[in-house]
């Protein structure tokens, strides 16, 4: 005779593991399943009681009387698709690392049943060879996270590559700072933060934070005229310099990247048929990348003294380029 106790739970994780909207499981199979995976010998009568109690407690089961075929769990923690796409999302983001990856990876299909598992599984995905090696990445994230939460300073150790690509310290001394906000910028997680050596907001990549320590100090709420979200917006490719107001003239081919780079806010003016303007404000070094990026396709038209900056980069690299 089946343990009254036990029933409910093997029922329960039952119907996670085997079943959802595409996999129904009859009343025979299910007993079936719980005699093999449990030694669970039940009637007919002590299952739908069973069903009716996980019920009660807010669990979301399609019974036969529901759909006419059989028993099914109605929705998991994510739907199916959700899941897919954090999967290739956690699969594709290249710094997470590829043990962390698996570890993510394993708890999100974890919430689908078997069957949704083995159409992940059965999909091709070539190894990420860009994949991190810092397996404390999500440590560091928690950490961080904490400090933001109840402002307390943090120190750390700030890498960068060597000429034999290794990840070396920036420098000696460790880095201070009042830790504001995590944002996601170019597939990175970087963190704002304030400090007492200088005025405004600084970014540094997550991925190159090593030797974490959190500070028992408190620090202070930002002034009213310290405004995170504007430091953020005009942050193009994650540069922290001058910021300056920019118009850049562009071909049509390329409104897609404009948008995608300078956001939906940005202004956006037609020339001709084939040509735009794009009113911006952003940082200067990285207006620059823009323009030397699509080269062949857009000219910054002002400010005047940066079309000489970078008239006078092109100059200097074609210099280099000549035979």
């Amino acid at each position: 005779m089946a343990d009254k106790k036990e029933i409910p739970f093997a029922l329960l994780e039952t119907l996670r593991e085997y079943t959802d909207e595409d996999h129904i499981l009859s009343t025979k199979e299910i007993i079936m399943l719980l005699e093999e995976n449990y030694g669970l010998a039940l009637e007919r009568r002590t299952l739908y009681a069973n069903v009716d109690m996980l019920k009660s407690f807010g669990y979301k089961i399609s019974t036969w009387q529901e759909n006419g075929y059989g028993y099914y769990m109605e929705k998991h923690q994510f739907d199916k698709s959700e899941v897919l796409l954090l999967c290739n999302a956690i699969h594709s983001s290249h710094f997470i690392s590829a043990k962390e990856s698996k570890q993510m990876i394993d708890k999100l299909l974890d919430t689908l049943s078997l069957e949704q598992r083995d159409e992940y599984k059965d999909q091709v995905y070539l190894p990420n060879p860009r994949k991190t090696n810092n397996n404390v990445l999500l440590n560091t994230i928690s950490l961080v996270s904490s400090a933001i939460r109840d402002r307390h300073p943090i120190s750390f150790t700030y890498l960068k590559y060597d000429e034999n690509k290794k990840l070396v310290p920036r420098r000696e001394e460790p880095y201070v700072v009042e830790p504001r906000y995590i944002v996601y910028q170019d597939s990175r997680p970087y963190l704002i933060a304030t400090s007492d050596h200088h005025d405004g907001f600084a970014n540094y990549r997550i991925d190159r934070i090593r030797d974490l320590k959190i500070d028992d100090r408190k620090f202070a709420v930002l002034r009213k005229d310290q405004d995170a979200y504007e430091y953020t917006k005009n942050m193009y490719y994650m540069f922290n310099d001058a910021q300056t107001a920019a118009v850049i003239r562009c071909e049509q081919r390329i409104l897609d990247h404009v948008i995608d780079t300078f956001g939906t806010e940005c202004m956006i003016i037609p020339v001709d048929k084939n040509h735009f303007d794009v009113h911006i404000k952003g940082c200067e070094t990285g207006i620059i990348l823009f323009a030397q990026q699509y080269l062949d396709a857009a000219v910054v038209v002002e400010p005047e003294y940066l079309r000489e900056e970078i008239h006078d980069r092109l100059k200097a690299a074609a210099k280099r380029y000549k035979y």
